[in-house]
């Protein structure tokens, strides 16, 4: 069993949400604002940021705010009061991936943890103890790593190591490129599709039609996202024996009941774990739970868990 417990983070759009997701049986949340991250189901701005990491530590949860954007030149004099508000308010880390962030821990907050996360390149211990090195204390795992991979690598360093276990993922690694450069690739054609302000805007390959790739624009651009979700649930016990620190439900593009029931029900099944390791079965009701909250259309798979990176 873990010498800690393992952590449950999601990600939270908004102080109410943030509550709720704890309520659930989140142990951590991620939260922040469009200026200094990406990918975020919403945003807190900064007056608030403070309030919310003071309402998660009384409900008992870590609060991580997310800086995960890469910084361009006039972007970088709000670092310093922002990084400051973050150290004042005692957040919990701050998650970053670009090294502009770092420095201005440094020297601004050299007391705010920080956890690394370019996700892409979260692919070994060396370059995670690059950073462990210069004052990181946890890396994010790029999510095609396989389970022999995740658990060598947590293996092979003293830092904290981050899973995604649930949730639709954002292409890096897996060799997909963003929009026209995509379509444009090896000749393949593909096309948007507008589904109306409800259902969204996919990208749809002429040769695999039936996948739609969601497409999610915020602030800082455009991101395609995967045509399905991650789901761990069956198979937790295999990053829980490897010892991986926190395992990551993804909120975005989901409704806040989905993320509550399936905060849920990972909760449910990380504490029978816990009670009894030995003796541990995954409950086939939390897996007919978690597929009756499933969107139609998108399915639930191991991800890379099992296997090598494809294309």
């Amino acid at each position: 069993m873990n010498a800690m417990r393992t952590e449950l983070l999601a990600a939270a759009g908004s102080i109410g949400q943030m509550e709720r997701y704890i309520e659930a049986g989140a142990t951590a949340v991620l939260i922040g604002e469009p200026r200094f991250a990406m990918r975020l189901p919403g945003a807190i701005p900064q007056e608030a940021i403070a309030d919310a990491i003071a309402k998660a530590h009384r409900a008992g949860a870590k609060a991580y705010v997310s800086m995960n954007k890469l910084f361009r030149n006039h972007e970088l004099p709000a670092l310093p009061g922002y990084l400051k508000l973050l150290a004042e308010a005692e957040a919990d880390a701050v998650v970053f991936g670009d090294p502009a962030v770092l420095l201005n821990v440094r020297e601004h907050a050299p007391g705010l943890p920080l956890h690394w996360n370019a996700e892409m390149t979260g692919t070994n211990s060396a370059t995670a103890g690059y950073w462990g090195r210069r004052g990181a204390t946890r890396a994010v795992l790029a999510r095609e790593l396989n389970e022999e991979e995740i658990a060598d690598l947590k293996s092979k360093t003293t830092m904290q190591v981050q899973v995604q276990a649930h949730g639709m993922t954002n292409i890096y690694f897996s060799q997909r490129n963003l929009l026209q450069s995509y379509m444009d690739h090896l000749g393949k054609e593909a096309r948007i599709v507008e589904q109306g302000p409800n259902d969204g805007r996919y990208l749809v390959e002429a040769e695999r039609p039936e996948e739609k790739l969601p497409i999610y624009e915020d602030e800082n651009g455009t991101h395609v996202m995967s045509a399905d979700d991650i789901a761990l649930l069956e198979v937790l016990p295999e990053l829980l024996r490897a010892q991986v620190d926190s395992l990551y439900i993804e909120t975005l593009l989901k409704p806040e009941a989905y993320n509550e029931a399936v905060i849920r029900l990972y909760r449910q099944a990380m504490e029978a774990w816990e009670r009894d390791p030995d003796g541990y079965e995954c409950d086939e009701e939390w897996l007919d739970a978690l597929h009756a909250q499933q969107p139609e259309g998108r399915e639930l798979g191991f991800g890379f868990l099992y296997k090598e990176q494809v294309y």
